[in-house]
């Protein structure tokens, strides 16, 4: 069963051929089993999940059913579960249990979906290898001596390894595609604002979004038809009509115009990376689509603009973890303020603390103008470059990362190495707009991922492009041998 896509799934328990509870305990005994290898999980919701799917089953029975019920998902741990831990791999909230959930959770319990547990993660999502997790790093199911990537990797593992059928995930520079092209699996990161943040701890406010981490492109259809959609409680979140994301799928490409920006293709990118992405772009030019080089002149702007914007509204949203409220406490304070001191320092890792601390100084006094605003101006620059671009194209395409998985550990004491992961990702973030990263490709035995870039609200045209490379190759049904099967 574990072979099974999402839509695989559906069919199957809408023909009784199973039901969700003998699909829920399978991939129960998987994580059982295999999970020790991968450390996907932080948190297995093994009553509750099977409660659910109990609850699923009846119904099915009573043809009650939408696409996912009784279908077994796991859920980043940075979104609210009422009554169970949400710990955003951090220490400071290894012991809070939200009073409620996540827009994004409760429209996946409202369908009928069932929730096996919540993922590892960077903490606090600040990482592209899911090495700062308070709970341990994650492993890349290809290779478990490697990085499955960040912040997302638990996610990304927990598919790739058929622990979950599908999960959530969040991407604030690149934290859905860049460990969905690590673990070779779908990514899709919506444009700002179609799925609600309500409920998503924030990291950076202005940049997060949470979009599917699934096997291919009509799961994610699937999952963000589900998690699509205005919420009142969201202020950042618009209120635009939902389309059927599955209805498009099977669109024509003829008459396609691909962009493909010549800085995405220089130095930095691995040459094998490059082949596996240009051989992706000659088969879409088989389907009928056309190329054409474009230029987004800002691109090397892009890191250093986001690693002051996002640590600049991470200082501002990480100050209410202050030993008072909730979360974790230093024991035996001796004031307020040391209160205050030791709970931080003791509750956050070290690249928390890094980016809060580059974040505040950005946003202080006689540093804002220089840093945070011209760091904002740029980023209008970025968005300009997309603007422009779609003029002439219809979807940009690139690598997602510019390597394959590398070695755990190999960049922990490297931070500028680390950041310039996300090369490739943080643009979309920046201006915006919808991007996804497909496997096309293995390097070394590792996966290579592409990357698509859509104009806002594009997603239905974002997944259509993927379904039909998915439907001529066969590089997001390459599955990983883990080390207890193998």
């Amino acid at each position: 069963m574990h072979n099974k896509t999402l839509a695989e799934l559906s069919k199957g328990l809408s023909n009784k051929t199973f039901s969700s509870e003998e699909l829920t305990r399978h991939f129960l005994d998987r994580i059982k089993t295999l999970d020790a290898d991968v450390n996907s999980f932080i948190t297995v919701t093994e009553q509750q999940a099977l409660a659910q799917a109990k609850a699923a089953d009846a119904k099915i029975a009573n043809n009650e059913a939408s696409a996912l019920t009784g279908i077994p998902l796991a859920h980043k741990d940075i979104f609210c579960t009422e009554g169970i831990k949400t710990s955003c791999g951090s220490k400071m909230l290894d012991n809070f249990i939200p009073p409620y959930n996540a827009t994004v959770i409760e429209k996946f319990n409202q369908v009928g979906a069932v929730s096996l547990g919540k993922t590892n993660m960077d903490e606090f999502a600040m990482g592209s290898s899911n090495e700062s997790s308070f709970y341990g790093a994650v492993k890349n199911p290809w290779n478990t001596d490697c990085v499955p990537g960040g912040s997302s990797g638990g996610s990304a593992a927990a598919v790739a390894a058929q622990l979950a059928p599908a999960s959530t995930g969040t991407d604030t520079g690149g934290s859905i595609r860049q460990p969905a092209a690590l673990c070779g699996i779908t990514g899709l990161k919506p444009t700002y604002g179609r799925v609600s943040r309500y409920g998503m701890i924030a990291f950076a406010s202005s940049l997060d979004q949470g979009g599917p981490m699934t096997r291919s492109a009509e799961d994610a259809a699937l999952m963000l038809n589900v998690m699509a959609g205005f919420d009142s409680k969201d202020s950042t979140s618009i209120d635009k009509a939902v389309p059927d994301y599955t209805a498009t799928l099977n669109e024509d490409l003829s008459g396609l115009t691909i962009g493909l920006p010549k800085e995405y293709f220089g130095e930095g990118l691995t040459p094998a990376i490059e082949q596996a992405v240009q051989a992706a772009i000659k088969e879409y030019e088989s389907m009928g689509a056309s190329v054409k080089e474009i230029s987004l002149p800002n691109t090397d702007l892009a890191v250093p603009c986001y690693y002051i914007i996002a640590p600049s509204e991470a200082s501002a949203n990480l100050s209410r973890f202050d030993g008072v409220r909730y979360g974790y406490r230093c024991e035996n304070p001796e004031d307020l303020q040391d209160l205050y001191t030791r709970t931080r320092e003791e509750g956050f890792g070290e690249e928390v603390k890094r980016r809060i601390l580059v974040g505040t100084y950005a946003l202080s006094a006689g540093f804002y103008d220089a840093y945070y605003r011209k760091a904002q101006q740029i980023r209008r620059l970025i968005k300009h470059d997309f603007v422009a671009a779609f003029k002439d194209v219809d979807i940009i395409m690139g690598p997602t990362v510019p390597n394959t998985a590398f070695a755990l550990g190999e960049k922990s004491n490297d931070p500028i190495s680390m950041y310039l992961e996300d090369i490739y990702t943080i643009s979309t973030n920046l201006a915006g707009l919808p991007g996804m990263s497909i496997p096309a490709g293995l390097v070394d035995g590792k996966p290579a991922g592409l990357q698509l870039t859509g104009n806002y609200f594009a997603e239905a045209k974002l997944l259509n492009v993927a379904h039909q490379f998915q439907q001529a190759t066969d590089w997001h049904q390459q599955i990983p041998v883990t080390k207890a099967e193998g």
